[in-house]
């Protein structure tokens, strides 16, 4: 299997209902929140490309572009967009759904970086 076969592959998407305990003050995803959910689905889409030990080592940037309200349902896509030696590069993509109705926008966008690790946490190579 290629490369763009194992990125295609490894592709993850994530289906979640934004509920009030998940939100801050002004009824909206709190931003810990979606940047853990982020993480938890770039480490599915890395350790489905690797099949390796995959650990976290940064988040490049994240962009909250929309708020995301109580009440809605939000997709998560993380496609990896990079691959290195020892570490690659994951795109998160949080898109909001109203419940009710067929509207859907992208709220945030992301990308995190993880490492290949053996058993003693040295890195080792990605593929």
């Amino acid at each position: 299997m290629d490369i763009e076969e194992k990125i295609q592959q490894s592709e993850t998407r994530m289906f979640r209902p934004i509920f009030p305990g998940a939100t801050n003050h002004y009824d909206t995803l709190h931003g810990g929140n979606a940047m853990f959910m982020m993480d938890e689905a770039a480490f599915m889409a890395a350790t489905r490309f690797s099949r390796k030990r995959m650990v976290t080592v940064s988040s490049d940037r994240i962009d909250f572009n929309k708020p995301i309200p109580a009440g809605t349902i939000v997709e998560l896509i993380a496609r990896v967009i990079h691959v290195g030696n020892t570490s690659l590069k994951v795109l998160v993509e949080i898109f909001i759904e109203e419940m009710y109705s067929e509207h859907r926008e992208k709220a945030i966008t992301g990308t995190f970086t993880f490492v290949a690790i053996d058993e003693h946490k040295n890195p080792i190579k990605v593929l």
